[in-house]
């Protein structure tokens, strides 16, 4: 069984999180997020979640919030929705640093927040709306694999980059949206925007929709649709 596999119900979850606020980044259920552990607030939360539940939530700071990665000061306005993810591998480095991976397992809202002494922030989180994202592979028969594999073959090919098609063909389709929506290098909105798509299916028109966008500004396309 997958170490994600045992959140089965919302009931399965915790309902105190620990925040971790990163702009531009997104996380999404069963895809994993590399991150680079160094602030000393940080590091307190992430020995504190390796005791206790091995859970992180990924959020995002509010638009108005300073335009900086990760601000400073624990009355920056935050997103009010985001990803809760277990740490599933740590590395310690020589430098104090961690590299750790974060699955990711549901999108939660932020109920209210709890105040600390920690030097992170924490947070009561709802994941009732989000019930959906325990389930495995839920919305992928809804997807338009064809239009989106074809999106993403003229993306690439506009921008010149490399990608493993025979991966990709293989990729089961949820891991694919939720993939790219997360490596996908669009701003703050839109990683919201993706992060907060209703299903699946809405996710990937909204890269579809994205892509061609971008390609059209750039002249990779005619501006017509892709499909």
């Amino acid at each position: 069984m997958a170490l994600t596999d045992r959140y089965r119900r919302t009931a399965d979850l915790p309902r105190r999180l620990p925040l971790f606020p990163l702009r531009g980044v997104l996380l999404l259920p069963r895809v994993g997020l590399p991150l680079n552990i160094f602030e000393p607030r940080y590091l307190s939360m992430l020995d504190d979640a390796i005791a206790g539940e091995r859970m992180i939530g990924i959020i995002q700071p509010a638009a108005s919030a300073e335009a900086v990665e990760s601000p400073a000061g624990m009355s920056v306005e935050l997103r009010r929705v985001g990803c809760a993810g277990r740490i599933t591998a740590f590395q310690e480095q020589d430098d104090g640093r961690c590299a750790i991976t974060l699955t990711g397992i549901c999108r939660f809202e932020v109920v209210s927040e709890i105040p600390s002494m920690k030097p992170y922030r924490t947070c009561t989180a709802g994941y009732d709306r989000f019930a959906h994202d325990l389930q495995p592979g839920s919305g992928e028969a809804d997807v338009d694999r064809d239009t989106l594999l074809k999106t993403l073959r003229a993306y690439t090919e506009a921008r010149q980059m490399q990608a493993d098609w025979s991966a990709i063909q293989r990729a089961q389709s949820e891991a694919l949206v939720n993939t790219l929506s997360i490596i996908s290098p669009y701003g703050p909105e839109e990683k919201q925007a993706l992060l907060e798509a209703g299903d699946l299916r809405t996710r990937a028109e909204l890269l579809v929709a994205l892509a061609e966008m971008e390609l059209a500004a750039q002249g990779g396309s005619s501006g017509s649709t892709l499909q």
